[in-house]
């Protein structure tokens, strides 16, 4: 086999076998083929797609391009992922909530992406704490606590991290078969006994439409099921920020509010919409309406909070961190009031351009070399219904100077719509698949 006679065999439009995908996975991984094949590649399955069992075979063979963890403990391991938003930092509340239920959560995560914050930026912004952990810490943490949120080492999925580079350049990235097997290959090499996925849509994700949301959480769930680990989707509303802040210390903040009990709010409703059936489907609850309440009395009698606290001490972080969160997280230098132009009711939110905003602020990414600085964002950030008079604050500005606060208050008052009709929420919840 070769990669000239796979990719002709994509060029005619003929489908591709297992071992066929097992070939070029490998040889993805271990440099055997050029980065002009490698883009061939990944035109091919753009253009002539896959079909079910294809895209199991290709999700599995990039999930055995490399390391493939097994446990052995006495619960059920079990995982989550997002497909990104803003003010989404549910993965901070539930795996620790899970982890007092009874789960192990081994949860390899990533950084932040286009205008979506990542779950390891928000971690990283607490001092001291480091995601990188050697193997042996990383079982032991999960083994001793009940959860670790890491990144990926860099033998997890290394045909992944090498296609995916392609991809970026090659316009290939939106492909639903490559985005399938991407996300499944590094979460199936995690071991899994089962899996939720939150797949958003609206302005702050990258789904806009509800028919490509549902596209995206039907193929997901359906290959990771049949390649062998039980997974159900959820599609969430992604209109407004799930928190009302965006920026990595100010989302491990409103994390500490939820954990701590003195703030709920949609964030803890997402939380156990996807826990609960993930508890049910782990043996640990009766049904999914059961583990969504025992996912709630965790959070509200601390237990999550001590698996929470635990993992971070074990990872760095100041021994002191659950008392003195709020004096510990870095600070933005310049915090302004964004003023209401007038009075009105919050009828539209971009999200987009608010991720966007904190991104510019120094909060993400442009580049991969970038630096994030990790005190900088938006809080208290007004959502879709809520009434303000002319002059009142739609939104809190971290900054580190004034120019920076300047251009985030113009980006602010952009991305908010102010109308004269009273407007109703949308539904959280939109959709559960499988």
């Amino acid at each position: 086999m070769s990669a000239r006679d796979i990719l002709a065999r994509l060029r005619h439009g003929k489908a591709l076998n297992a071992e066929a995908l097992s070939w070029m996975a490998g040889a993805l991984a271990d440099g055997s083929v050029s980065d002009a094949q490698a883009g061939a590649f990944a035109m091919g399955i753009c253009l002539n797609g896959l079909d079910e069992q294809g895209r199991v075979a290709l999700t599995l063979a990039m999930r055995d391009s490399g390391r493939v963890l097994a446990w052995n403990l006495d619960g059920p391991v079990l995982d989550k992922h997002s497909t990104g938003g803003v003010g989404d930092c549910v993965s901070l509340i539930l795996a620790p909530a899970l982890a007092a239920c009874g789960a192990y959560v081994p949860m390899i995560s990533g950084r932040g992406l286009g205008h979506t914050g990542g779950t390891l930026d928000k971690l990283e912004a607490i001092p001291g704490v480091s995601t990188q952990l050697e193997e042996a810490q990383f079982r032991a943490v999960v083994r001793e606590v009940g959860c670790a949120i890491v990144s990926a080492s860099g033998d997890i999925a290394p045909a992944d991290r090498r296609l995916y580079a392609v991809r970026d350049v090659t316009s290939t990235v939106d492909s639903l078969d490559l985005i399938t097997a991407s996300i499944l290959s590094k979460k199936l090499a995690a071991g899994l006994d089962g899996l939720v996925l939150d797949v958003k849509v609206g302005s702050g994700a990258f789904m806009k439409e509800l028919s490509q949301a549902r596209a995206l959480a039907e193929a997901l769930s359906g290959t990771a099921t049949a390649a062998g680990c039980p997974t159900t989707a959820v599609i969430s509303d992604m209109n407004q920020p799930l928190v009302p802040s965006l920026g990595n210390a100010l989302e491990v903040a409103e994390v500490m509010r939820v954990l701590s009990g003195t703030a709920t709010g949609p964030i803890l409703d997402v939380t156990a919409e996807l826990g609960g059936g993930l508890l049910a489907n782990g043996g640990l609850a009766a049904s999914a309406e059961a583990g969504a309440d025992a996912l709630r009395t965790a959070v509200a009698d601390g237990r999550a909070l001590d698996h929470f606290t635990r993992m971070l001490s074990a990872m760095g972080a100041p021994a002191d961190f659950a008392e003195n969160w709020a004096r510990i997280l870095p600070k933005a230098p310049v915090i302004r009031a964004v003023p209401a132009p007038r009075g009105g009711t919050v009828s539209a939110i971009d999200g987009a351009a608010l991720g966007m905003a904190v991104v510019n602020l120094g909060g993400g990414r442009v580049i991969e070399a970038d630096q994030i600085d990790p005190a900088v964002g938006l809080s208290e950030v007004l959502r879709l219904g809520d009434e303000v008079r002319a002059g009142q604050p739609l939104a809190l500005v971290h900054a580190a100077g004034p120019e920076a606060a300047d251009a985030a208050e113009a980006a602010v008052l952009a991305a908010m719509t102010l109308g004269d009709t009273p407007v109703k929420a949308p539904e959280l919840i939109l959709e559960r698949i499988g």
